[in-house]
């Protein structure tokens, strides 16, 4: 079975990135990870990367810094040391407010990498295709790209973070490679939004995961956890959604995954139904453990699951990986999370974010499926 990782942060040009012509100050690649992933029309794979990139000094004067995006450039927010806790890498939260507020140590934009139709080699880096921030509602990055193919168009949601608003944002191409912003299409704090790759009774459907500031329990005979979930909802034109009321997948007491669970691949129909793959959190330090798990729904109906498997994990961190890496982890614990999928006739051909800090590739029998 092909496992490796094909891109890492040595693999980034910083010369060429979006923030390089009005920040001044030094950054570095604290991730590249977390591909979007898809097949283009020339049979090559194409990833769409999330490039976290920080500041090499954040901390000046007493002061932490924040990068963020302007119609002017970019320019940087200092927030008094004394008034911060830092002890999550990837962010700080600001003391002494009535909400839970944070900052982020790296602001994300997103790069097109495009593989041989194996997904073992990078034959293009696309640096004039990148995605940054290109609105207000997109301060503080634009993260996490998801890709459907559906017909003869891709559509890819992506997450975006300001102080306005944590929204889920769509970009539409007819070629793959090219994408445009449609705009919000979910304005609430939802970071795993897949469309399904095809329509079900000619309208779109796709996987969600709101998040919120407080759950309700479950009955104690109930077999779910509670906590995040992934719900379901619909659509005339892929920009109007709305929920459906029947659940989707929730984490089972006594599972791996019973801390959280969020979507991962967009599902796609195979010839016993929608197979999706997901990740699942098990509680451990800061972070928490990162898996990835797999289930299956109903072809007509979403909503029905036919099978949750949960309890064997079916992709996991890999510390044979990210050793020759090993010096730029910043993770406590653990973390695969998986984003895309391509059908490569007896087999998968997955991509997963390694650690927050690479692109893995992965080729997955189908019998592992059956």
């Amino acid at each position: 079975m092909h496992d490796a990782l094909i891109f890492t942060p040595a693999d980034i040009d910083l010369s060429r990135s979006p923030l390089r012509a009005t920040l001044g100050a030094a950054t570095y690649v604290l991730g590249a990870f977390n591909p979007g992933f898809t097949r283009l029309p020339s049979g090559n794979l194409l990833m769409v990367v999330r490039i976290a990139e920080a500041l090499s000094e954040p901390v000046v004067d007493n002061h932490v810094h924040a990068i963020r995006w302007t119609p002017a450039g970019y320019v940087l927010d200092a927030h008094p040391l004394a008034n911060v806790d830092m002890t999550d890498p990837r962010q700080f939260e600001l003391r002494g407010h009535p909400h839970r507020m944070l900052g982020l140590t790296s602001l994300s934009w997103l790069l097109p990498v495009e593989l041989d139709p194996t997904g073992r080699q990078v034959v293009a880096t696309h640096y004039d295709r990148a995605i940054a921030p290109a609105a207000s509602y997109q301060d503080y990055g634009v993260e996490d790209a998801r890709i459907s193919r559906i017909g003869d168009r891709w559509y890819m949601t992506t997450c975006s973070v300001s102080a306005e608003r944590h929204s889920t944002t769509l970009h539409i191409s007819d070629n793959g490679l090219d994408y445009r912003l449609e705009g919000i299409v979910l304005d609430h704090q939802n970071k795993d939004m897949l469309l399904f790759e095809g329509r079900i009774d000619d309208a779109y459907h796709a996987l969600t995961r709101p998040l919120g500031e407080v759950y309700f329990a479950y009955p104690p005979e109930s077999p779910y956890a509670g906590g995040p979930a992934i719900n379901l909802a619909r659509s005339p034109d892929a920009l109007h959604w709305r929920p459906l009321g029947a659940p989707g997948l929730r984490a089972r007491k006594g599972s791996m995954p019973a801390m959280k669970i969020g979507g991962g691949t967009p599902p796609i129909l195979t010839p016993t139904g929608w197979l999706m793959l997901y990740h699942g959190v098990e509680t451990r330090e800061k972070v928490g453990i990162y898996r990835t798990f797999w289930a299956l729904l109903d072809a007509t109906e979403p909503t029905r699951i036919l099978r949750i498997e949960d309890t064997t994990p079916l992709l996991e961190a890999s510390p044979t990986l990210t050793a020759p890496i090993a010096d730029l982890l910043y993770l406590p614990t653990p973390v695969v999370f998986t984003t895309g999928i391509v059908d490569a006739g007896d087999h998968y051909i997955v991509a997963s974010g390694e650690a927050d800090l690479a692109c893995r590739i992965t080729h997955l029998p189908k019998a592992l499926f059956a």
